[in-house]
Parts: structure tokens; C-alpha cells; sequence
């Protein structure tokens, strides 16, 4: 009987030990976390940590595509805002205000300068300035804002004259009013491959670099015409307008001189774009007969297409306070100069400072 009752007894506890197992076993994956949720945990440290230690992240800047057209001073609306907000991401620390303003023709200026000697420094953006900029965008030039030409207001030399604080400006107005500093020596000068009256080597065969390539074509399209271009004065510099000026205020009084000779500083010469030109009809002078020839009557027609005016055109004396010069070659773009021409205006009118 103690035997039988001995045997119930293990038999009962062996069966509460069993399902107590069973019990512990079912309830252990509950408190387990998924399989995979661990994996991903440190995955997800792992990353943080590496953005931490290098302080990048996935995502690559984005710079704002540049306009297609060209632009230049005057010009205003959605494309100059796009580009001066390209400049800002650049660096360049310009207000956006949608108008090609003296801050915009300041940093694509400062740009160009620190670019090699084929870039062209005008101040314009154009094909060539748009597509060095977009070498910035992929790291394969770098630049320094401002360490080529710090930004400068237009200085006051006295109550009616202003210095130019961008003298590499091609659409810089030069005049009674604006002058140039007496320091300016454009760092472009070259001598352009035409015809000269004289053969001596001389500063005013010279011209910026972009002026006189495009001397160097009209000369070609004029002598297609079989038409005699000669070129005479060129480039002058501050110190030598300073002796022609007062050579001519010594012989003629300063009244008369200042109809026809500009003070230094005042005289677009200096500025390296500007060629007087002549020809044999009129004995290789610089006379208001030259506007007559067959040679003048064909720059008035198609100078334009090379990017150069009539300066100080016949019946807008009054607002250029020159003289007639149909000699007076002036350089400032194609665009600029075919509006000019077409519309029978100065270089003062087109710019709004008349």
C-alpha cells in the first residue's frame, strides 16, 4: 500500500514538473525581441556614428543652373536674379535685387580676373563667363571672392565728377562726369594686327585685348570693300592725356580745348577700347570730312557688327560735351553697339545718364 501510494505520488509530480516546462517554454519567445530588430539597431548607430566622424552626409550641394541667354548692364528680370544667386552661392555676397547692377558687374569682374589670360574681362556675362562658372560648380577651379577686385563705390573727385571703381567694365561710361583712376593701366594691352598711319613702335598701337581682336576683324570686312582703314591712336595713358591736354589748353585756351580734348581720366583712350581711325581721302587726319568718306560712311553702316559706335556722333554734341569725331572708334560689344547705332543714341543715353 505505502509502495502503491509512493508510486501515485512521483507520478503526480512528474507530471506538474512537465507541464511547468512546457508553460516556461511557451512564454520565453514573448519576452525575446524579434530575430532581425537587433541587426538593424546597430545598423542604424553605425550610421550615425560615420556622419558624426565625418560630418557629411549622403546628399550632394546643388547649385542653381545658370541662364542661357547673355546679359549685361541695363538688363533686369528672372535670369539676373537666377545668376545672382549663383554668384551668392559662390561667395559673392551681392544683393538680389533682378537688375545687372554695379554689385553683379563687380563679382562676374572680380571672376574673370582670376581666371587664365584667354578669359575676357568685361563685366558681361556671356557664353565663355558661363561656362567657367559651371567649372566652379564641379571643383575644377577655385576662387576667392573679392581678391581680385574688392568691391568699391564710384568715389567723388569733386562735385561733378565721379572715379570709376570698376575700370575693366566694358560698358564703363567714360566723360566729363566719369572719369578713370589715374593709376588704371589695363593689363590686357596688345597690338592689334592692322593697318597704322605710322610704323614705329608706340603705346597707342595698343588696345585691350578684346578691342582689338575685334578691330582686327572689322579691318578684314573693310577690306573685303577694298576700302583704306587706317588705325592711329590707340591707348593712352593718365600721364600722357595730362601733356596733350595741356599742350592744347596752352595753344587753343581751355574752353575751346576742352570741345575736342578730354582732361586726364576723362578720356575713353585711357581705357584701352577706343581707336580714332583715318583714312588716304582725307590725308590720314582726324577731321570731321573722314564722316564723308566712302571709309566712314561704312563704319557708320556696319561698326556695329564688331561691337564698336561712333562715339561722338554729328547732333549730340550737347550731351557727349564733345565735338562731332567720326574718327572715334569706341568698344563695347556687339549687343550693346547694334542698339546703340540702330536707335541713333550716345553711349550716355543707352546707359541712362544723360
Amino acid at each position: 500500500m505505502v509502495k502503491s501510494n509512493l508510486i501515485i505520488s512521483l507520478t503526480i509530480l512528474t507530471l506538474i514538473f512537465l507541464l511547468s516546462g512546457c508553460n516556461f517554454s511557451k512564454q520565453q519567445p514573448e519576452e525575446s525581441p524579434p530575430p532581425d530588430s537587433s541587426e538593424e539597431h546597430e545598423s542604424e548607430v553605425d550610421d550615425e556614428q560615420s556622419e558624426e566622424i565625418t560630418g557629411e552626409s549622403n546628399e550632394k550641394e546643388e547649385f542653381i543652373t545658370l541662364p542661357e541667354e547673355g546679359l549685361q548692364k541695363g538688363d533686369e528680370g528672372e535670369a539676373v536674379r537666377i545668376l545672382q544667386e549663383f554668384l551668392n552661392e559662390l561667395g559673392y555676397s551681392i544683393a538680389i535685387t533682378e537688375q545687372f547692377d554695379q554689385e553683379t558687374i563687380w563679382a562676374l569682374t572680380d571672376f574673370q580676373l582670376q581666371q587664365d589670360d584667354n578669359m575676357e574681362v568685361t563685366g558681361l556675362y556671356d557664353q565663355q563667363t558661363k561656362d567657367s562658372l559651371e567649372l566652379v560648380t564641379v571643383g575644377d577651379i577655385e576662387i576667392k571672392p573679392g581678391s581680385a577686385l574688392s568691391y568699391e563705390k564710384n568715389a567723388s573727385l569733386d562735385e561733378e565728377t565721379v572715379e570709376l571703381a570698376n575700370p575693366y567694365e566694358i560698358l564703363a561710361l567714360v566723360n566729363k562726369k566719369h572719369a578713370l583712376p589715374a593709376d588704371y593701366i589695363p593689363d590686357d594691352l596688345v597690338v592689334p594686327d592692322v593697318r597704322f598711319t605710322f610704323v614705329e613702335d608706340n603705346p597707342k598701337k595698343q588696345m585691350r585685348k578684346i578691342a582689338a581682336n575685334a578691330l582686327e576683324e572689322l579691318f578684314a570686312a573693310i577690306d573685303e570693300e577694298d576700302l583704306d582703314l587706317f588705325a592711329q591712336s590707340g591707348y593712352r595713358s593718365y600721364e600722357t592725356q595730362d601733356n596733350l591736354y595741356t599742350s592744347y589748353v596752352t595753344t587753343y585756351g581751355e574752353e575751346e580745348a576742352n570741345m575736342f580734348s578730354a582732361k586726364p581720366g576723362e578720356s575713353e583712350h585711357q581705357s584701352g577700347l577706343s581707336m580714332d581711325v583715318t583714312s588716304p581721302d582725307v590725308d590720314y587726319r582726324l577731321i570731321t570730312d573722314f564722316g564723308d568718306t566712302e571709309e566712314g560712311k561704312w563704319l557708320q553702316q556696319n561698326a556695329a557688327d564688331y561691337g564698336f559706335i561712333i562715339r561722338y556722333p554729328l547732333g549730340k554734341e550737347e550731351i557727349t560735351e564733345y565735338q562731332y569725331e567720326p574718327w572715334h572708334l569706341r568698344y563695347v560689344g556687339i549687343q550693346a553697339a547694334k542698339e546703340i547705332m540702330e536707335q541713333g543714341i550716345t553711349l550716355e543715353e543707352y546707359l541712362g545718364e544723360n
